[in-house]
């Protein structure tokens, strides 16, 4: 039966109050009190989309009204469009600017980006907020807001968490310094990139042995998200209190987290060897196509990428290039396949050090490897096997 028309308004007006009392998750708001004491806060945002977000980024965010100070203190920004850009960081000089934004702009950009914001307040007097001031003011000045920009060493993370450690009088570095990290930097890149393969396996290619090292968890740090776990052990040595006293999530992004620890990955590249071996074949039943030229063709390949490998360790500043042992697999050596009487004892070449590349984990330095030797070992050892094969047919 039909509501009657003052039925009908009580039915609705009864809904609306019941929603009305329904407990809504409001968004953690900071105070913004135009009296109160001077803050700061310690802002970690989480993995974006884009290639250069997979490792978080993160900011120091002051408030001080009386100081007319709002402002989030930032050292992740660069200019794509700066003269050189492109040689700058092919040769690993790559310069990075720090700059302060107003919070406002600057949190909402990262909400909008669906990233997650998580939010420390830092516990110092005014006295040490006022010094952090000052040294994040003269950080963003005209004439020391560039930087060299350095992947592991010298990056926005490390920029904040020494300008954090400096008003703690260095009692950061000196509590972290000596303990062992939980993961190296080649452990933090692998997890934080896997989710896209082909970016993955180029950065395990151009990975040399330095990045495989034990560090500390001091240098761990250039993980954003690594900081901001450390801050809340971290003890304030003026205080002896801790040095984090709340935290707040200001957005918790519907993007998958990242793996704590980095997955096993590499079947899927051998997968990938799989199918490149399924397409040479395909290319055999080709007219005039032979199973020299493929593998020569494939020698090749393998040859000029050496070549890249070895100018990023001997021609740039990439520290993180030096000593790849991914040379045992892709070396310049192997552009001599173009010499037909080399072919025979460049395909033992390749074998043997296919061999050692295996063994690479387990010798030092003590290289992880596994992904590209799933890739590439099988190509080389087949195309090494169709060389010596063809080798014999000639002399024969």
């Amino acid at each position: 039966m039909p509501l009657r028309p003052g039925f009908r308004v009580l039915w609705v007006a009864l809904l609306v109050c019941l929603f009305m009392m329904m407990p809504v998750a409001a968004p953690a708001q900071l105070p913004e009190n135009e009296e109160s004491q001077p803050e700061v806060w310690l802002l970690t945002y989480g993995p974006g989309e884009v290639y250069w977000q997979r490792f978080g980024h993160n900011a120091i965010w002051i408030v001080d009204h009386s100081g007319g100070l709002n402002h989030t203190f930032n050292f992740g920004f660069f200019d794509f469009t700066q003269q050189g850009f492109l040689k700058n960081f092919i040769f690993g000089r790559l310069n990075y600017f720090a700059a302060a934004r107003p919070a406002k702009v600057e949190l909402s950009e990262y909400v909008d980006a669906d990233r997650s914001v998580r939010a420390q307040r830092i516990n110092i007097d005014a006295a040490r907020i006022g010094l952090l001031s000052d040294f994040l003011i003269t950080e963003i000045s005209d004439e020391n807001r560039e930087y060299l920009y350095d992947y592991y060493l010298h990056n926005c993370s490390t920029r904040v968490r020494d300008a954090i450690d400096l008003v703690l009088n260095g009692a950061l570095k000196e509590e972290f310094d000596q303990s062992p990290a939980s993961l190296n930097y080649r452990d933090h890149t692998r997890r934080l990139t896997q989710m896209d393969p082909i970016y993955y396996l180029g950065l395990q290619a151009g990975l040399g042995s330095p990045v495989d090292q034990p560090v500390s968890r001091w240098d761990e740090m250039f993980i954003p998200g690594v900081l901001a776990d450390a801050l809340t052990e971290a003890i304030d040595p003026y205080t002896g209190q801790p040095v984090v006293t709340q935290e707040v999530m200001l957005h918790v992004s519907s993007m998958e987290s990242p793996p704590a620890l980095p997955d096993v990955v590499w079947y899927r590249y051998l997968a990938g060897a799989v199918a490149i071996l399924l397409i040479g074949v395909a290319l055999s039943f080709i007219p005039r196509v032979t199973a020299r030229q493929l593998a020569t063709s494939w020698l090749l390949t393998g040859g000029f990428l050496g070549l890249v490998l070895a100018f990023l360790w001997l021609g740039t500043d990439h520290w993180v290039s030096a000593l790849n042992l991914n040379l045992l697999l892709l070396n310049p050596l192997w552009l001599l396949v173009m010499f037909r009487a080399l072919q025979k004892p460049l395909a033992w070449l390749v074998v043997v050090c296919g061999l050692v590349a295996l063994a690479a984990p387990w010798y030092p330095p003590w290289q992880y490897n596994a992904d590209v030797v799933a890739l590439i070992l099988p190509l080389n050892l087949l195309s090494s096997v169709l060389l010596l094969k063809s080798g014999s047919k000639l002399s024969e």
